[in-house]
């Protein structure tokens, strides 16, 4: 008998069937993030009819961005745009210790704007208008600017996705990162959820702070951005 796949081999799925199906757009196989709150999109298994549903409610001209552990045969009136290779790492460990910082404050929606000039300074990954709906959110704030950020991302039963995980390049050096991965670890340890993430494979010093923390990696995933031509694409 084959073995189940893991959850986490295909995470946007089996966040939008659990937690987070509240923010589902589902068609036939398919399902989508609401658009503001995050741009994944995923289905089971790659199949013609599952890109067919997939590409009914996508925006028009919009590409599919599916993060899955297999590279899927790209369908016939498929555009590949982009295939990026991601480490998906998780913590073994139970628990994790909470150490001293400045004041943690919860991100809300009236931080959005704080939130989207940190994230286009410095590029952590997607982030949406409504990203900050997806989890907890928190970060440090000096004379009113956000200096540092991270968050809830994916949420499927029994695991949480550490992400938006960024320092403005003024107060690097400072462990703000660690400081606010901690507090969110913790957390996640009592709710009994286990925190995972995803990081690209070169980013040297990311990867350094998260085995420091307990991550290791699990998985080798693909962030594969797919477009529909034509009629396909809606418009």
């Amino acid at each position: 008998m084959a073995t189940p796949a893991h959850p986490l081999d295909n995470p946007v799925w089996h966040a939008l069937r659990g937690p987070h199906a509240r923010f589902a757009l589902r068609r036939g196989l398919a399902l989508h993030y609401q658009r503001e709150v995050a741009a994944f999109s995923a289905f089971d298994a790659g199949s013609a009819q599952a890109y067919a549903d997939l590409a009914v409610d996508l925006p028009a001209g919009a590409e599919a961005r599916l993060v899955r552990r297999e590279v899927d045969p790209l369908p016939r009136d498929w555009i590949e745009v982009n295939c990026v290779r991601l480490f998906q790492m998780m913590v073994e460990r139970d628990a994790i210790d909470l150490v001293d910082g400045p004041e943690v404050v919860p991100l809300v929606p009236a931080h959005a704007q704080a939130a989207a000039a940190l994230v286009d300074l410095t590029r952590p990954g997607p982030f949406g208008p409504r990203t900050l709906e997806m989890g907890r959110f928190i970060g440090v704030f000096e004379d009113g600017e956000l200096l540092a950020m991270a968050g809830e991302r994916m949420h499927l039963p029994g695991y949480i996705e550490m992400s938006a995980i960024c320092t403005h390049p003024q107060a690097r050096g400072r462990h703000l990162a660690e400081h606010l991965m901690r507090r969110l670890m913790h957390a996640a340890f009592a709710r009994g959820e286990r925190p995972f993430l995803h990081v690209l494979p070169d980013n040297d010093a990311a990867i350094a702070l998260y085995r420091r923390l307990g991550f290791e990696v699990r998985a080798e995933m693909q962030y594969l951005w797919r477009r529909p031509q034509g009629a396909l694409s809606g418009s």
